[in-house]
């Protein structure tokens, strides 16, 4: 995986991200905070589980332990979502112009939050970030589904591609 594949990702991701909150923006309170019974309670809990995981992944990244998840109710609405993600978009891509082409390919030690160690490389973490992502925005899918609501417009990454391609 090359530097500009993992940009790529990046983009992806957060391109991905701004279309579901562009659909959960639709929600009220109550639908954004209502329990469903997915993996993760509500809307907003598994949006804010999304950034919690990318915080870890930052904060590994960075040389740093982290101890575990924050609560999901410090995500008070779309607009707080919005706000934690893209400063964490911002870290993430800081991270990553950091590193550099040749840096993509170095091992990240560290624990995971049971205190089991953990030797991968960056690029192969950075995908995973990005997997998780995808899996629990399908998630909020079914959830928008399960309110009513409309679904975020297409987020798959053949849809990225494509739009990216028409914009050229």
């Amino acid at each position: 995986m090359t530097f500009d594949d993992l940009n790529s990702l990046l983009d992806y991701n957060y391109w991905a991200r701004d279309r579901l909150l562009d659909a959960v923006s639709a929600l009220t309170i109550e639908q954004f905070t209502r329990p469903l019974g997915s993996s993760f309670s509500s809307v907003r809990d598994t949006i804010a589980h999304i950034c919690a995981a990318e915080s870890i992944w930052l904060a590994r990244w960075r040389g740093e332990q982290p101890s575990g998840l924050r609560p999901p109710d410090r995500i008070a609405d779309v607009t707080a979502a919005r706000r934690e993600w893209t400063e964490l978009e911002t870290g993430m891509r800081a991270v990553l112009v950091n590193l550099g082409p040749k840096g993509v390919e170095r091992f990240i030690e560290y624990k995971d939050l049971r205190g089991n160690a953990h030797l991968d490389a960056f690029w192969q973490t950075l995908q995973h970030v990005v997997n998780h992502g995808t899996y629990h925005r399908g998630q909020v899918t079914t959830m928008l589904r399960q309110l009513g609501a409309q679904p975020a417009k297409p987020m798959d990454l053949i849809a990225y591609y494509r739009e990216k391609q028409q914009q050229t």
